[in-house]
């Protein structure tokens, strides 16, 4: 659709940026901090570990400066369960509440926004090792968490996401506990069944405790394109978006499993147990938003049955498969970025539009952005065009999206800073602000204005009409 005049971004969009607290924080355990499944997870070979990322929580006030100095008018990071209940459950630590307010209130005293996400990927272990999500005890003790959160923080903070990208944790298998020997799929959907009711009950809980507050899900969606116009191969695109988005998203809203979902459950085995009074838990979650990640659409072509189409590399963004239900396809039409990810803006804008069609609730984009190999030149400059014309083409995007009538109030890439990259550690850089550390050289970490922080600086000031 052709737009004769575009309408412009509303005037209190919020535009920021994003984090996640293991891959910026560091302090992995300091001050009472516990541990998470992230402290102990294998690392790739090559990459650095999150015990000292890029020590925000030791630079705080440096980064939310710059931040206000950027212009933000939102910032969207996670809570690390562990800071405010070392074991999961049990006794509060009080130096983890004190951190986060001091965040917030430094956020605030600039007048950005926090949004915060109050589970991003860092499973408490002590919950981990009494079966994590698939132990129904981790829901309760999800509510719990969340009701410290909000007596200590809902005075102030307006947004809450309640579980990032869940999933992708079960497309993936990532951050989710596995069991050798048994039904690894049914393993996930159970606890996947366990995630949304612990969300539900989550955002009732936030609408009881929090009138003025809004609550939504974060997952990562991707609109999916058939790779040709094959009967075979639409069905196949409708197959993995009901199984890719629908599935968690449907629940989330409408309380209810999609039935593409539920069948392709039902065919491999993986019909979660739902206990009595579930489905009434889930009708009453309401969610006020969906925040959602974006980085790339996703192409698909049909699966023969017995075909080998697995293929998984545990790399959220590149295409996998499931013999006789879908099987990942490049697309021919679509550049990459260094790391193998597709780049289409354009799919950007059909993502919004079908989410906005199907669920009629207001959008924020919470993570999209582009991971590259930044290079700090001398006199500390960081020239990185390419990360601006890939935000700027989203951007565009997001407009052309309004235009056509989409509700989105916020816009928040990814990352505020450089951090560290689940997959490919301190070398793949999506900040505006350059953190200077190398994998295993932690050098001096100082803060450097990248030539896309003074363009998105722009870009803010004049409310998107400068892209």
């Amino acid at each position: 659709m052709k737009h004769k005049q575009l309408k412009q971004f509303p005037n209190n969009f919020l535009w920021g940026a994003s984090t996640s607290a293991y891959q910026v924080e560091g302090a992995w355990d300091e001050d009472g901090k516990g541990p998470s499944i992230i402290d102990v997870k294998r690392i790739p070979e090559g990459t650095t570990d999150y015990k000292v990322a890029s020590d925000h929580y030791h630079r705080y006030k440096e980064d939310v400066k710059l931040m206000a100095e950027m212009g933000f008018k939102a910032y969207r990071f996670s809570i690390a369960w562990t800071r405010i209940f070392p074991e999961g459950t049990g006794e509060i630590n009080q130096k983890g509440i004190d951190f986060y307010n001091n965040l917030i209130n430094e956020l605030l005293k600039y007048n950005i926004e926090p949004i915060v996400t109050m589970y991003h990927f860092d499973m408490p272990l002590a919950l981990d090792k009494k079966g994590g999500w698939g132990n129904r005890e981790t829901v309760d003790a999800f509510e719990t968490y969340a009701k410290v959160l909000f007596e200590n923080y809902g005075d102030r903070v307006k947004y809450w996401l309640t579980i990032n990208e869940q999933n992708m944790m079960i497309l993936h298998g990532s951050a989710i506990l596995g069991k050798d020997g048994e039904n690894m799929e049914k393993e996930l959907y159970q606890q996947n069944h366990h995630m949304l009711v612990a969300q539900a009950k989550v955002m009732k809980l936030c609408h009881e405790m929090l009138p003025q507050a809004k609550i939504g899900p974060a997952p990562n969606i991707s609109y999916i394109y058939p790779a040709t116009s094959k009967p075979d191969d639409v069905l196949a695109a409708q197959n993995f978006s009901a199984i890719r988005n629908w599935l968690y998203l449907d629940v989330a809203v409408f309380g209810r499993y999609n039935n593409l979902a539920w069948s392709f459950l039902e065919e491999r085995d993986a019909i979660p147990s739902i206990q009595e009074g579930d489905m009434e838990i889930l009708k009453a979650g309401k969610p006020d938003f969906i925040a959602f990640n974006y980085y790339s659409t996703k192409t698909v072509e049909a699966a023969l049955d017995g075909e080998n189409v697995k293929n998984d590399t545990g790399d959220q963004e590149l295409a996998v498969g499931e013999a006789g239900v879908y099987k990942g396809h490049t697309n021919p039409n679509l550049p990459k970025n260094d790391f193998g990810w597709e780049i289409d803006p354009v799919g950007f804008r059909t993502t919004l539009r079908e989410i906005y069609s199907r669920y009629h609730l207001p959008l924020i984009i919470t993570e999209n952005g582009l991971g590259a190999f930044d290079t700090l030149e001398e006199g500390d400059i960081v020239n990185d065009p390419y990360r601006i014309n890939y935000l700027r083409a989203h951007m565009e995007q997001i407009q052309l999206a309004i235009t056509d009538g989409v509700d989105v109030f916020g816009y928040c890439p990814w990352s505020a800073i450089d951090l560290i990259s689940t997959h490919q550690g301190s070398k793949k850089r999506y900040g505006f602000i350059f953190v200077n550390r190398d994998e295993f050289d932690l050098k001096d970490l100082r803060r450097v204005r990248k030539q896309s922080f003074y363009w998105y600086q722009n870009v803010i000031k004049t409310n998107g009409a400068e892209l």
